[in-house]
């Protein structure tokens, strides 16, 4: 779907997980090429044994009427490793989550910013806790929608690939807990035009195993999982 060399970084998740939106299915992944997120990635996981992305624990009758707690959702509050090195230039942290996930009160928040975000109180109420780094290059790598209070690295921070550096939330423009990640070459979301990028090891489940796949891009329907120590062992 590029038409670009992609810049190659680590898998910034830990175990499985599906990607909904993905450069690997189209571009703009988003739809828009607006904050540099021409080549996105969001990443969630879900329950593979059930149609659908089932992405919590319960019936789809309590998510669809009362919505479903935070807790009860399987990817969140799940570690976020830095893509690559780089330095922490721009950090939020502390925008408080929806506890409850569902689906209507959720889209109500995406519309409400879509009509009456106002960019003078800061990008928190679209992005929710978020970080930016500088990896050099004039390459940049954004992480968005942290769980609360998760972020454990700070502006100024030298950061190593693979550094521990948050926990998937459900914060700001968030349908479902996951977390978003693109490469950028501008630091002001505004002015920001997306760069692509490819993993350098993970593993995608075919016909029941587990395949190698080296500087990949996965696609919205694959099943793919990231374990350094094996994905290091096999390359």
């Amino acid at each position: 779907m590029q038409t670009e060399k992609p810049i190659i970084v680590e898998f910034p998740l830990r175990g499985e997980w599906m990607l909904p939106n993905t450069p690997g299915t189209k571009v703009p992944s988003h739809g828009t090429e607006q904050l540099g997120q021409k080549y996105a990635y969001d990443f969630t996981q879900i329950d593979w044994r059930k149609k659908g992305l089932r992405f919590y624990s319960g019936s789809k009758l309590r998510y669809f009427l009362l919505g479903v707690p935070l807790r009860n959702c399987f990817c969140w509050g799940k570690e976020v490793y830095a893509p690559c090195d780089g330095t922490v230039i721009q950090c939020e942290d502390g925008y408080k989550e929806r506890q409850i996930v569902h689906l209507v009160s959720d889209m109500a928040v995406v519309l409400k910013n879509a009509f009456f975000f106002n960019i003078k109180k800061g990008w928190q109420p679209v992005l929710g806790n978020y970080l930016i780094m500088d990896c050099g290059n004039g390459i940049y790598a954004f992480l968005a929608h942290f769980l609360n209070d998760s972020i454990n690295v700070k502006v100024g921070d030298n950061v190593k690939k693979g550094q521990l550096i948050g926990k998937v939330g459900h914060s700001g423009n968030s349908t479902a807990p996951h977390l978003h990640f693109h490469l950028m070459d501008n630091p002001d979301l505004l002015e920001a035009n997306g760069i692509p990028c490819a993993f350098e090891s993970y593993e995608v489940f075919k016909e029941n195993s587990w395949i190698p796949v080296t500087n990949g891009i996965p696609t919205d329907t694959e099943r793919v999982r990231y374990n350094p120590s094996f994905n290091e062992k096999n390359n």
